[in-house]
């Protein structure tokens, strides 16, 4: 190989290194939870107080499923601090509730648990970005409210998740989502929200 075309190769080299290590830091940046989880978990339970369909949705107790995804230590470790935010927050909506921590074993399995064990709050941390499309299919007319810690999972189509703009908290809706999932934000809440429509 002659030296004008080792040089050429090696630039080539080095500009796909260069775009390979950019996709990699864009993805962990979309799976990066943005906003502290003891602050998710607060306004998690302030934004149900404001869902019109709550107290029908979750009946005498609320149940709280959180979902991990087998193999991320990062959605296992978000999980466990979202079941100990929830357990010292005395009443969501005025009920009680519980929490239950599962793995993610597809879609649809998810959307029927929701349905058997009749859940008002879904839970989402990192791991997720490939299933989104296909959970936010299985939960289209499941009466539940999901959220999630990671951003881009709500414009992708889980309702509620959280951000930060300007150093400050932002919640964020998928309302089209939201109608779907029969979850009812009162306009006042809204109004505080990025929608995304």
């Amino acid at each position: 190989m002659h030296a004008p075309s080792r040089f050429r190769f090696a630039r080539v080299v080095a500009a796909l290194v260069c775009l390979l290590v950019a996709l990699a830091s864009d993805r962990g940046r979309a799976e990066e939870v943005a906003l502290p989880v003891a602050l998710q978990v607060e306004l998690l339970v302030k934004v149900a107080s404001y869902d019109r369909n709550f107290q029908q949705r979750a009946g005498e107790r609320a149940k709280v499923i959180i979902v991990t995804k087998p193999g991320n230590g990062d959605s296992t470790r978000v999980a466990a601090q979202v079941e100990a935010g929830l357990g010292r927050v005395a009443q969501i909506a005025g009920l009680a509730h519980d929490e239950m921590v599962t793995p993610y074993r597809g879609a649809a399995e998810l959307a029927e648990l929701c349905r058997t064990q009749h859940a008002a709050i879904l839970f989402f941390g990192p791991g997720f970005r490939d299933d989104i499309p296909a959970i936010r299919e299985a939960l289209d007319g499941v009466d539940v409210l999901s959220v999630s810690a990671i951003p881009d999972y709500v414009e992708a189509g889980i309702v509620l998740g959280f951000d930060v703009a300007s150093g400050r908290p932002e919640l964020l809706v998928n309302l089209p989502q939201a109608r779907r999932q029969k979850v009812a934000l009162r306009s006042d809440v809204l109004r505080l929200m990025k929608v995304f429509q």
